[in-house]
């Protein structure tokens, strides 16, 4: 038996404990962690913002990949801290829970994770530099670490134009994250946001790799929020904003609705977005739902019918921010709000400004009324085709001759490739692994559910089998641990009608699946485009560039003796050894992940291609041509 005292329990002073265990800290250490990072940094500045000090943020990712995050606020302190006898900054970088948002006397509300935030970006990166200009002078100090590489020293102060603010450079540990790339787009999407629930204060991100700018700056505020979620839908009436403060607790909402079937409900507190929602969105849906039935009833428009929450919801586009000095979140990287109190005080103020809304805009609160009404009709015709989709023989009926189940029975190990055609899917069948790999093939193209609401979506026998095959229900119902597979693998053509099936299925996951495609269950399958044999060597391409790449290696051209190359057109030319070898083999397979970042824009690109307004589509397609990786005409 081993000997357990005293000296084996480790105390783990400073920064020590992030590194080692740095998932306590930002959540994990993939890409999400990653982009966690700069959000802290930003997050400092924006504080800055909130108490009128600050009105510029610049950002910027260098070749290296290292960021820089630089604001004209007033910089760090640089005075000696009494306590430890260092930098005020020194003591801010190095320290857990060091910083000025405790005692509510410098930072009223803030968005950083209380002095937990820089230090950890601190301990997380290579190296670290810091710049301050305050009162005229320049003050720099690097880290390594987590610890100083120099004491903190005053420079020559440039005339660059910059006097005053914070201006930190940092490069994540390549040893905790590994080899990372940050991803342009999803921070130009936490900036954005930022712009939005800070009307005047510029955002801006530059990108050296690339060379690209972009500002962020909106004087609408939440308006202009919800103008960017409802472009290129229809919108039914006039945004209804109203911002008010009871026990110091700040609440601003944004409501608009449009002619669409889902709800698209975006919360903040201090800034910091809340995806998984909390009290504050709770208080929100429970006023909504409950002031259109007051006032529906008041005026008879719903006679003896009362609407639910999925009712009132349907077409919503919706902005919360609230906040608070002392908020308590579930999980360290702020996810949900957990104050109690905050929901019966959002819930409140709803309450109050919506009915008030309601009555001084009767036309509007007909439209939304009415909107509601013919949600709670297609909610029972739902109904009625849910109780098909549970019977227990349906997945018996339904699915013979169509699922070709594993005989693996851990769903963790499970996975299911969907495949089009008939065709592709005996050669998929042939080809899989039996004990982990399922094959589900589907006729054709599925149901555009951009265009149709529950009740017709679930008349669409391929989206049946597919719900049924999955397991885990669908829209409000479906939930995460009763999926049967870990992976949901799309494997399509490389052609337009494939590319078409894929956005259809993709659109499905979105709508009425999210959290499998949030928490990246979905993968696409990459199928090679070309395959090249010369003697014994067989080589596959996946683009056209890898193609003329292998012809180069291979020192061969087209129609040299002895030299096979075929182009595939779809899966179904395939032999099963191929399509095992290529496309579902894990150890040599091509499958992209499908992850969901930016809720905002993903919604935006579905309804522009596959909504009903013709003219946004024509736009998309001719701005992102270039962009087209595999078209065969």
């Amino acid at each position: 038996m081993e000997s357990y005292s005293a000296k084996d329990i480790q105390v783990l002073k400073d920064l020590t404990a992030v590194r080692k265990r740095p998932a306590m800290y930002i959540g994990d250490t993939s890409s999400k962690g990653l982009h966690h990072l700069v959000y802290e940094v930003i997050d400092n500045s924006v504080d800055e913002a909130l108490i009128g000090y600050c009105n510029t943020i610049e950002v910027e990712i260098h070749e290296d990949n290292s960021i820089t995050v630089r604001d004209n606020g007033r910089g760090i302190p640089v005075d000696l801290h009494e306590e430890y006898n260092l930098p005020a900054v020194e003591v801010v970088m190095t320290k857990l829970h060091a910083g000025g948002k405790f005692d509510n006397k410098v930072y009223k509300v803030s968005g950083g994770l209380h002095g937990v935030g820089i230090s950890v970006v601190n301990a997380l990166s290579e190296w670290l530099d810091v710049e301050i200009r305050r009162n005229g002078k320049s003050y720099y100090q690097r880290y390594e670490r987590g610890k100083p590489a120099c004491s903190l020293k005053e420079l020559d102060t440039e005339n660059d134009g910059w006097s005053r603010g914070t201006k930190v450079t940092f490069k994540p540990d390549t040893h905790i994250f590994g080899n990372y790339e940050f991803d342009a787009s999803i921070l130009s999407s936490r900036l954005r946001e930022l712009a939005f629930l800070n009307p005047g204060v510029k955002l801006s991100l530059r990108d050296e790799r690339t060379g690209k700018e972009r500002v962020f700056l909106y004087g609408g505020g939440i308006a202009s929020f919800l103008e960017y979620i409802n472009r290129d839908k229809k919108v039914l009436h006039q945004p209804i904003i109203f911002k008010d403060e009871k026990e110091d607790v700040k609440v601003e909402i944004g409501i608009q609705y449009n002619d669409s079937y889902t709800e698209n409900i975006f919360s903040f507190v201090n800034n910091v977005k809340t995806v998984e929602g909390g009290k504050h969105v709770s208080g929100f849906k429970a006023a909504l739902t409950r002031v259109l039935n007051e006032y529906g009833k008041a005026k008879n428009t719903l006679k003896k019918l009362s609407l639910d929450g999925d009712d009132v919801r349907e077409g919503l586009a919706a902005v919360i921010s609230v906040k608070l000095r002392e908020p308590q979140f579930e999980g360290q990287t702020k996810t949900k709000l957990g104050n109690s109190e905050v929901k019966g005080i959002v819930e409140s103020i709803t309450r109050e400004h919506l009915w008030d809304f309601l009555n001084e805009n009767p036309r509007d609160a007909d439209t939304i009324i009415r909107k509601a009404l013919e949600a709670a009709r297609a909610r029972e015709a739902a109904r009625h085709a849910r109780e098909m989709v549970r019977k227990k023989d349906f997945f018996a009926d339904s699915l013979p001759g169509k699922l070709a189940d594993c005989s693996e029975r851990d769903p963790s190990k499970r996975e299911l490739y969907i495949v089009e055609g008939d065709s592709a899917g005996g050669s998929a069948k042939q080809a899989r692994d039996k004990n982990f790999q399922a094959i589900l093939p589907i006729r054709g193209k599925i149901l555009n559910v951009e265009k149709a609401r529950l009740d017709r979506v679930l008349k669409s026998n391929e989206i049946r089998a597919l719900v049924t095959a999955l397991g885990a229900g669908i829209g409000d119902e479906f939930d995460l641990q009763k999926t049967r597979y870990s992976r949901i693998i799309i494997m399509s053509d490389a052609d337009v009608d494939g590319a078409h099936i894929r956005t259809l299925l993709l659109t499905f996951f979105y709508r009425y699946m999210q959290e499998l495609v949030s928490t990246n269950h979905v993968y696409i399958a990459l199928p090679p485009l070309y395959m090249v044999k010369k003697g014994k060597e067989t080589r596959y391409a996946f683009s056209d560039e890898e193609y003329a790449e292998i012809l180069k290696e291979l020192n061969i051209k087209e129609g040299d003796p002895g030299v096979k190359i075929q182009r595939y057109k779809g899966l179904g030319e395939m032999n099963p050894e191929q399509l095992w070898e290529t496309t579902m083999n894990p150890r040599t397979r091509c499958i992209k992940r499908v992850t969901l970042e930016d809720a905002a824009e993903a919604d935006w690109i579905f309804t522009v291609l596959m909504g009903e307004e013709v003219e946004p589509r024509k736009k998309f397609i001719q701005e992102h041509a270039r962009e087209v990786m595999n078209l065969d005409i």
